[in-house]
């Protein structure tokens, strides 16, 4: 039998179970890269990176 948690547990374990059997197939409802846009994060690195060195400065 499987572990059963004492109290209200707020994970669904066969929901956790489904995902990683899809995530060993290849498929995953939690596709972050295609959520990402590469240009913007770089541009936000850039200017982090300008700001950090004006206040080296």
């Amino acid at each position: 039998m499987a572990f059963q948690p004492k109290g209200a547990a707020k994970t669904n374990a066969n929901k956790v179970r489904q995902q990683n059997r899809a995530a060993s197939q290849g498929a995953s409802d939690a596709e972050f890269a295609s959520e990402t846009d590469a240009q913007h994060v770089r541009q936000q690195n850039q200017q982090a990176e300008s700001k950090k060195q004006q206040n080296q400065q």
